[in-house]
């Protein structure tokens, strides 16, 4: 027996109340997938107007993955720091303590997983300390923890039988860099349907960050567009369509329990 797939976009999602006290100094802050959906991992969309920052943190029981889809700012890693804009793929290890500071004048958007958390307070975390002017003013010469890496410097797959029909596939963060768990940017031709598959190995969550398409699963199936999440459960048959006659479709992928293609072992159905 399947589970169904949830199909939520940004816009309908209420805005969460974060507490500046305990570093929260977000504008606003969403969370998309939860545990209330089934998911093992929490989903996060925020955005940062100019000056406001999350300061410094961290979650003792999961890694996070990070997505910087829009503005730029600095981040912060332990003892190091860096510039990040859009197109950056960050990973942020469980225990270890970081920030991010929105200093342009427009805003960022930034969309981020809770690696096997289901709920923030899950995640463990805590509060550190603001990101005060020495952090900010710190030497920017690349983060000594984690993972950050654009994506068009990603790990580089070319597949023909991949189940999203993309001549493409990007792979920021897997187990090729040390994650356990693997984040994918697929883009689909105009007109394309991929192929209805699972898999038995890990859960997926789809952001859709450019194009319009449709997405499906059994007698289900809903439109989608920038701003739409999709979590599927594992050996959760569905497919992608793109429905734009124009632009690509383009996806993020993240699959929690598997830290690339191999390992998530996809399977195709008739459906």
């Amino acid at each position: 027996m399947t589970e169904k797939i949830t199909v939520t976009h940004i816009k309908d999602v209420s805005i969460e109340r974060m507490e500046k006290k305990d570093g929260w100094a977000i504008s606003e802050f969403r969370l998309p997938i939860t545990g209330a959906q089934g998911s093992s991992t929490a989903v996060f969309h925020s955005i940062f107007r100019s000056g406001s920052t999350h300061s410094k943190h961290l979650h003792s029981e999961c890694d996070e993955i990070a997505i910087y889809l829009k503005g730029h700012g600095v981040v912060g890693q332990s003892n190091s720091r860096a510039n990040v804009n859009a197109g950056h793929c960050r990973l942020m290890p469980r225990g270890s303590e970081h920030f991010f500071y929105n200093e342009a004048k427009e805003e960022a958007e930034v969309i981020g997983f809770y690696i096997g958390a289901s709920s923030v307070p899950n995640t463990g975390y805590k509060f550190i300390g603001d990101a005060c002017a020495e952090d900010l003013n710190s030497p920017r010469g690349g983060l000594k923890e984690g993972i950050l890496i654009r994506i068009e410097e990603s790990l580089k797959i070319i597949e023909a039988n991949n189940p999203w029909k993309s001549e493409e596939i990007r792979v920021p963060i897997g187990n090729h860099n040390g994650s356990k768990n693997a984040l994918i940017n697929v883009c689909i031709s105009s007109g394309i349907r991929g192929d209805s598959y699972f898999s038995d190995n890990c859960e997926q969550i789809y952001y859709v960050s450019n194009g319009n398409g449709l997405v499906g699963s059994g007698n289900f199936q809903e439109e989608v567009s920038r701003g739409t999440f999709v979590y599927v459960p594992r050996s959760t048959p569905h497919w992608i369509e793109n429905l734009d006659e124009e632009n690509e479709l383009e996806i993020y992928n993240v699959l929690t329990g598997a830290g690339s293609l191999e390992e998530a072992n996809f399977s195709t159905t008739n459906e």
